[in-house]
């Protein structure tokens, strides 16, 4: 694990935009892992001018949502597919076709996780997995207590993350209580992962999930054991991290981040 700290909540978004750019370019069919929340809203608006502005092509690439709710249709606009659609799909030049996301409309939900690992591999894999983290150290909808080689699955979620995402549902939709989520193992395979963070509130558990115990009460700490991951936080959600010299060091003198400068 390399953990990134940039001063500022813009520097952070522009490097995972720019990473995610940089992959892009390097490979045009790209397996891309997505995920979405407030923090993500930024990044794919970097990426939309990135495609409007420099030609940044899409059209090969293909996607997997980490997750999506149980119970909400994809026109929902409280769904992950629709916020997909809204805030990246329908803004580039992706074949919507190589867009997938679970079914949480899916009348056996067992059999749509197994299709849904089944398409992962049918693509050989995720190349590059975006990720943030709730408050409970989540990433996907992995609860406390989700194993370590887990794989996509629905699970009941907590009511922190009830409460946390809550407010953002519109229309009169109650939040659903249960998601389709990409499990642990699953994200574990993918080849990288880019984790992205930001903000006070996302302090403590960032410095639970990187420099803590790897732990099945914080899915996140997994990520310590991943071969290729990268952690990216600004200044205030990195402020409780013991090893920040180290971390500042790594931005500024490994060779491949250079190119990032």
């Amino acid at each position: 694990m390399e953990v990134i700290i940039r001063d500022t909540r813009d520097q952070a978004v522009s490097l995972a935009a720019a990473i995610i750019a940089r992959a892009l370019v390097k490979k045009p069919n790209l397996v891309l892992g997505l995920a979405t929340g407030r923090t993500m809203e930024s990044v794919y608006e970097l990426l939309v001018a990135m495609y409007e502005d420099d030609g940044l092509d899409f059209s090969l690439a293909r996607t997997f949502n980490l997750d999506e709710y149980v119970g909400l249709p994809p026109e929902d606009p409280n769904a992950y597919r629709f916020y997909m659609n809204k805030h990246l799909f329908h803004r580039v030049n992706i074949d919507l076709r190589n867009t997938h996301l679970p079914n949480g409309m899916a009348e056996d939900i067992e059999a749509e996780c197994r299709h849904y690992e089944e398409e992962i591999l049918d693509c050989n894999g995720i190349d590059l997995q975006v990720l943030g983290i709730g408050r409970t150290g989540h990433i996907g909808f992995n609860e406390p207590l989700s194993a370590m080689h887990s794989r996509t699955r629905a699970k009941a979620l907590t009511p922190e993350t009830v409460e946390q995402n809550a407010p953002l549902f519109t229309g009169g939709t109650p939040m659903p209580r249960r998601a389709i989520t990409m499990g642990v193992g699953t994200i574990l395979e993918c080849r990288r992962c880019v984790l992205l963070a930001t903000g006070r509130e996302k302090a403590e558990v960032i410095a639970k999930a990187v420099e803590g115990p790897v732990t099945a009460m914080i899915s996140a700490t997994a990520l310590q054991l991943h071969p290729n991951c990268t952690v990216i936080v600004d200044q205030e959600a990195g402020s409780l991290l013991q090893n920040t010299d180290y971390y500042r060091w790594i931005f500024e003198n490994e060779p491949d981040w250079q190119q990032y400068h």
